[in-house]
């Protein structure tokens, strides 16, 4: 019998996780790929999206375009999650597997910050970005925040891109002037691991005259009054708001038993679960790296190295390593670049490569590149 790999989830982890086990088995391998989307949509693009820089159908990666040997996609939602017996009820059918891999990402939990779910107030979404990019050009004044509502979070360069693109594009309209710029992160820096490339962030907000709340969190808002509370009671009144919502694990993923303290804890080095034959990769996982797609990706190589290993025989891979290099737009027609390591060492650290056009062609070749090894 052929091995039966069942993935949960088509994210960075899945599609690499699929893409890596049919190039190296091809058709000698059942690998069944569980989405309840029909699409992929690089986080990035979001940011695009909303600010009118491309459109929703253009950044939509289709999974009816994939078409791997030894890979099935499947577009259904999962209702329940048995990692002791690696089973896996969906709305299409039950599935069961030699190997297990959770990759379902975080969901986000509106309605833990009350206010938030009422209009448009989130861009973390895909549907909110959409949303958004309908609302801002008819942003005319006022006090605009991007705000974050907690942590962790996805990409945490994110909030503070969405600030300095809004600064670009408020001033493209000619209404900067009228405007204030508010960001509020729970962080006492933008990106922690990397002083360099906080520093070099808050510069460029000093820079544009953007104002930096730090070591805070919106905790809700008030629509009535347009304000926003922060977590400490201060209160900042708004025309519009950006913002980040708290993240959780799926609940189907809670409900399943596998998590703790609200995400799937794993073998940092192998991602294995305590669960035999039952892996998690990426946002969904607690593995002390940020929530972002290259981690994802990472983490998902090193469970299809480990699970080519048991398949064909032979000796386990070496461990994950936890280095990434996310991306930052800091507009202008710049992208700057932060080099992540955060496992090999005490503490996390990180090098920032100045902004600059190059990148802008490094991170576009990022994109493309995955789309091809991906769909092809």
């Amino acid at each position: 019998m052929k091995t039966r790999v069942v993935v949960l989830g088509a994210g960075f982890g899945g599609l690499e996780l699929a893409t890596v086990l049919s190039e190296a088995l091809g058709d000698d391998v059942d690998v069944t790929l569980i989405d309840k989307n029909d699409a992929f949509v690089f986080g990035y693009s979001k940011l695009d999206v909303m600010f009118g820089r491309t459109t929703l159908d253009a950044v939509r990666l289709r999974y009816r375009e994939l078409a791997k040997p030894g890979v099935r996609f499947l577009q259904e939602t999962i209702t329940a999650i048995e990692p002791d017996t690696r089973r896996v009820t969906t709305d299409g059918g039950v599935y069961e597997a030699d190997f297990l891999v959770v990759a379902l990402g975080a969901d986000y939990d509106f309605h833990a910050t009350p206010g938030l779910a009422e209009g448009s107030n989130e861009f973390y979404s895909v549907a909110g970005a959409a949303e958004l990019a309908e609302v801002l050009p008819s942003f005319s004044g006022g006090r605009a925040i991007v705000g974050v509502c907690g942590a962790p979070f996805k990409c945490p360069p994110a909030p503070s891109e969405a600030a300095l693109l809004l600064d670009e594009y408020l001033d493209a309209r000619g209404i900067r002037d009228e405007c204030e710029i508010s960001i509020v992160i729970p962080f006492s820096t933008p990106v922690p691991p990397s002083p360099d490339t906080s520093r070099a962030l808050e510069a460029a907000f000093a820079e544009r005259g953007i104002e930096f709340v730090a070591g805070r969190r919106v905790a809700s808002l008030d629509a009535a009054r347009s304000v926003a509370v922060l977590d400490d009671g201060a209160e900042l009144p708004y025309d519009l708001f950006l913002g980040v919502p708290k993240h959780r694990a799926p609940d189907v993923v809670i409900a399943s038993g596998i998590t703790e303290d609200g995400y799937v804890p794993v073998d940092s080095r192998t991602l294995e679960t305590r669960y035999p034959g039952v892996y998690a990769v990426g946002d969904v996982a607690t593995i002390g790296v940020p929530k972002a797609g290259v981690f994802a990706e990472g983490a998902a190589r090193v469970v299809a190295a480990s699970l080519l290993a048991q398949i064909r025989g032979g000796e386990r891979p070496g461990g994950y390593d936890g280095l990434g290099s996310c991306y930052v737009e800091f507009g202008g027609g710049r992208v700057g670049r932060v080099d992540v390591d955060f496992l090999s060492g005490p503490t996390p650290t990180g090098v920032f490569q100045e902004p600059s056009g190059a990148l802008v062609a490094e991170k576009q070749h990022f994109g493309s590149s995955r789309r091809a090894r991906w769909f092809g």
